[in-house]
């Protein structure tokens, strides 16, 4: 198997969370430890698939059968992120709100989902980093 394929999800990976926690801490105006997970500029998840696709464009091109799987992938992965996570989100809120009251209530967390610009920005870092990976390690 051809390492560059191993290693793109996890640069892509290592590569985001840094940027998304230091954006989230500007814009809290405090280290935004309590932010780090799902949602946020830019989307993690977006970012992963699209540099894998983006690395299999370049490497196989947009006819191989992988870049399919990989683009089909993709808008999967976007769909969760923006709908089916923001309402799990909005039903944790939901929650949240009426247990207020309860002393024995865990706080569930309601920033789930990623809005277009997230995903956007995630997209954009995940074409970025295929692009990157595939100057490093060429063809394969």
């Amino acid at each position: 198997m051809d390492l560059a394929y191993l290693v793109t999800p996890l640069l892509t990976w290592i590569t985001v969370g840094p940027i998304k926690f230091l954006i989230n801490s500007v814009r809290a105006r405090k280290w935004a430890f309590n932010l780090v997970g799902n949602g946020g500029f830019p989307s993690n998840h977006s970012a992963v698939v699209s540099s894998m696709a983006t690395l299999i464009a370049l490497r196989e091109g947009i006819g191989h059968p992988a870049f399919g799987v990989a683009v089909t992938l993709c808008f999967i992965v976007i769909i969760d992120a923006n709908s089916l996570r923001q309402h799990v989100g909005k039903q944790a809120a939901a929650i949240n709100r009426l247990a207020k009251d309860d002393a024995g209530h865990t706080w569930l967390r309601e920033r789930m989902g990623h809005t277009l610009v997230e995903i956007a920005g995630g997209l954009a870092t995940g074409i970025a980093m295929g692009h990157v990976i595939f100057a490093l390690f060429g063809r394969g």
